[in-house]
């Protein structure tokens, strides 16, 4: 059995489960809570099922993963060969994930690094994907993690939202807060910026906010070997004609991901979510 850096992650990474086993990449699940049923994203709950819940005002919370669940993962990618894991988490500003993960990792049978990465959605990914590619070329536990911090350092995320609603409902709103007065008459963009949710700007319409999510993304884009990700919930229209724009406009562009959130996102920014995460390489 080879020795080798393991990367462990949480499943709000969204990363495609082929791109995930062919680098050899372990998803741990958050929880939403739907009504009275606890039930794991990924696995137990589908988008679709989610939005219907979110449009009739049914109760959803989401929860961290515990750190058994953490502790199971841990000895079981220990047993596969592993002799330490990277384990890189959605920012600790939004969740309780990291913590679990740092109490898991005292007890593992291996090395464990956990790393808040300020991050989530496919800027988390993009984080994973990095640190993969340095423990298939042999990389140790402390390159790994440097590659990741150093892919979080240079990554950013923007999005829109129909409603400011669903983020002030579950606690995750921060300082866009000073949005809500006006929330009526603005389409907001926010930013994920010190691992927590800011205002970045207000715009008048819809249509308005996508075409400056777009400007914004394609000024960040700038220069060669980057990286984006298109997320949306319950808009694949939008989010598709948005990446074909990108596509157009970004001329070094390396990858491009177009793909619906989980529920555990969904479920704090509502349907009609449009994002896009910006790396470099």
């Amino acid at each position: 059995m080879s020795r080798h850096v393991a990367i462990v992650t949480d499943s709000t990474a969204y990363l495609p489960p082929r791109t995930m086993a062919r680098h050899g990449i372990t998803a741990v699940p958050l929880t939403v809570v739907l009504g009275d049923q606890a039930l794991e994203e990924g696995t137990e709950i589908s988008t679709r099922s989610l939005a219907q819940a979110l449009q009739k005002r049914r109760p959803v919370t989401t929860s961290r993963p515990s750190p058994e669940r953490f502790a199971e993962t841990y000895r079981e990618v220990a047993e596969s060969g592993a002799s330490g894991i990277v384990s890189l988490h959605l920012s600790a500003e939004l969740s309780g994930t990291y913590d679990a993960a740092v109490l898991a990792a005292r007890e593992a049978p291996v090395p464990v690094r956990v790393v808040d990465t300020g991050m989530i959605a496919m800027a988390l990914g993009f984080c994973a994907l990095s640190a993969a590619a340095v423990a298939e070329a042999g990389g140790t536990v402390d390159e790994a993690v440097t590659a990741a911090e150093k892919r979080a350092g240079g990554t950013s995320a923007y999005f829109y939202v129909d409603t400011l609603d669903y983020l002030r409902r579950g606690g995750r709103i921060g300082a866009a807060q000073a949005l809500l007065g006006s929330a009526l008459a603005v389409k907001p963009l926010l930013q994920l910026q010190g691992g927590r949710i800011e205002p970045l700007e207000k715009v008048r319409t819809a249509s308005k906010a996508i075409a400056r999510l777009e400007e914004i993304a394609a000024e960040r884009a700038s220069g060669a070997d980057v990286d984006i990700a298109v997320h949306h919930l319950s808009a694949p229209d939008r989010a598709s004609a948005l990446a074909d724009r990108l596509r157009a406009r970004v001329s070094g562009l390396a990858d491009l991901h177009v793909s619906e959130v989980g529920a555990v996102i969904g479920a704090h920014t509502g349907p009609g979510l449009l994002g896009v995460v910006v790396s470099p390489r």
